[in-house]
């Protein structure tokens, strides 16, 4: 076999990290040793971050690593460095920008003669750094650097391939970043390193949410779509897409009790492991309690409990539930129950989700419980129908596991069944538990009803139910001989 086969090449493939060990998920093992990467977004988004990250791995594991650099000073970047816990002190630097003297200089130059010899002297100066230290590792930013001192596309091209060449031949590992301007496309003129890239990095910041993409990767392909990015004290946090894998799984639809004998009867038993249960209705009628009374019934039972607190605070979840007669703080002290509360706007539903996986992994959780998905939309970063698909993975992921998953949503009419879920999110329910306000005889009732379940039977009438202080959750009768519950005109009498 030729060493110009496929499979030869493959064997020659070595990956490092790019050290940050999500985005080296995301790379399908990370770059690949000796080729070229484009880093490019907005300014602000931590395309020099990135880079930094990427030199700090080297010289941890011992490699002698070069930074050139254009825009800011030896000291800046170490100082904005620190800030970060970012230590590239011991890399080897190489200043291409312009000195202090150039704006006090008052020469005339010809335009072609300026752009020859600033050209010849990066060249000569980067040719003489790679020479001499002869790096594993080095990051250019920006390349852009290069393409001011051009006098044209042609020129400009035959330069970044020389010089790309020239660092592959060495074997050195080359990560490059690039500044795009607010809004515009990534298409604009001397637009060519993207293409002579073995790899493209992009990072976005849009309404303050940051977000990274892979859309090219030779050699070892990638994840793609967008996933989330956090600057955090620590530097740069990648949280990629929770993506359900189709292997391994288990389907256990096995029933968990509520706790509450009543309420068991009306969901046919209880509700199934390996699905997804929405309790939905409008504000104030119960949802949260009625989500609170399954966690603690199967916590209680023998059984392990997640719950996420969108909406409120645990000490006021746990003080509500408490009054109600759910022991709350009994089973947190118990280990049974783990209860976080979510803040607001400061995650992106990637982030979540890799935190509510990895807790799964750690604590094995017969159920997960997601209080509200109203909140859940507005206390996470991003576009509504993007927190919805990854609420989809998340779920499926779970499901997987075998893991029974609750999530109270809230509908936008107080009487009736408008819809049976929010917005886009009825596809990803297996049981669909409903609450409603009934008005009858000037009186106004509560209902609740089972409107969808995919795994088993129940019953499909609508009960009265009442929550009150010291007793919690009562399911009673069913509305017999009340119609229009569903139009939210009910009307007591035969049905004509």
């Amino acid at each position: 076999m030729s060493d110009d086969t496929p499979h030869s090449d493959a064997t020659r493939i070595e990956t490092i990290s790019s050290g940050i060990a999500e985005l080296d998920e995301l790379l399908k093992g990370g770059y690949v040793r000796g080729r070229t990467y484009l880093v490019q977004g907005v300014s602000g988004t931590g395309k020099s971050l990135l880079g930094q990250h990427f030199l700090q791995d080297g010289l941890e594991n011992g490699e002698t690593v070069v930074y050139i650099h254009g825009e800011e000073s030896r000291g800046d970047i170490l100082t904005n460095a620190g800030q970060l816990s970012v230590d590239i002190a011991d890399a080897e630097f190489l200043d291409i920008g312009p000195g202090t003297d150039f704006f006090a200089e008052d020469i005339s130059y010809d335009l072609v003669e300026t752009t020859e010899v600033e050209s010849e002297r990066f060249t000569k100066d980067i040719k003489e750094i790679i020479e001499s230290v002869n790096p594993e590792r080095v990051l250019i930013d920006p390349i852009t650097q290069l393409q001011y001192v051009e006098r044209d596309e042609y020129q400009y091209r035959k330069r970044l391939q020389s010089l790309i060449r020239f660092l592959r031949d060495r074997q050195v590992t080359t990560v490059t970043t690039r500044t795009l301007s607010q809004g515009a496309s990534t298409e604009f003129t001397f637009d060519d390193f993207e293409s002579l890239s073995d790899g493209v990095i992009k990072l976005y910041l849009d309404d303050s949410e940051r977000r990274i993409a892979v859309p090219k990767h030779r050699g070892l392909g990638q994840i793609d779509g967008t996933h989330g990015l956090e600057i955090r004290d620590d530097g740069i946090e990648i949280y990629p897409q929770v993506v359900p894998k189709h292997t391994n799984r288990t389907f256990d639809p096995s029933l968990l009790s509520t706790g509450d004998d009543a309420f068991d009867a009306l969901l046919g038993g209880g509700i199934e492991r390996s699905a997804v249960s929405f309790i939905s209705g409008p504000t104030g009628i119960g949802k949260s309690t009625i989500g609170a009374e399954i966690l603690t019934g199967i916590a209680a039972g023998g059984g392990s409990v997640l719950a996420y607190l969108f909406e409120e605070s645990i000490e006021q979840f746990t003080y509500r539930c408490e009054n109600l007669g759910l022991p709350i703080t009994e089973l947190r002290e118990s280990g049974a129950l783990q209860l976080t509360e979510v803040e607001p706007l400061v995650q992106s539903a990637e982030e979540f989700g890799q935190h509510v996986v990895t807790e799964a992994e750690k604590h094995q959780p017969d159920v997960v419980l997601i209080d509200g998905l109203a909140g859940y939309k507005i206390s996470l970063q991003g576009e509504e129908q993007r927190l919805v698909r990854r609420l989809h993975g998340l779920t499926r992921v779970l499901k997987n596991r075998g893991v029974a998953i609750v999530l109270t949503d809230e509908a936008d009419q107080l009487t009736g069944v408008p819809t049976a879920t929010s917005t886009n999110t009825s596809y990803i329910a297996d049981t669909i538990v409903y609450l409603t306000y009934v008005e009858l005889d000037a009186e106004l009732n509560r209902a609740i009803g089972v409107l969808k379940k995919r795994l088993g039977g129940f019953d499909n009438r609508f009960h009265r139910f009442t929550i009150e202080d010291g007793e919690g959750l009562r399911i009673a009768g069913t509305f017999d001989g009340v119609h229009g519950i569903m139009r939210g005109t009910p009307v007591q009498g035969e049905h004509q």
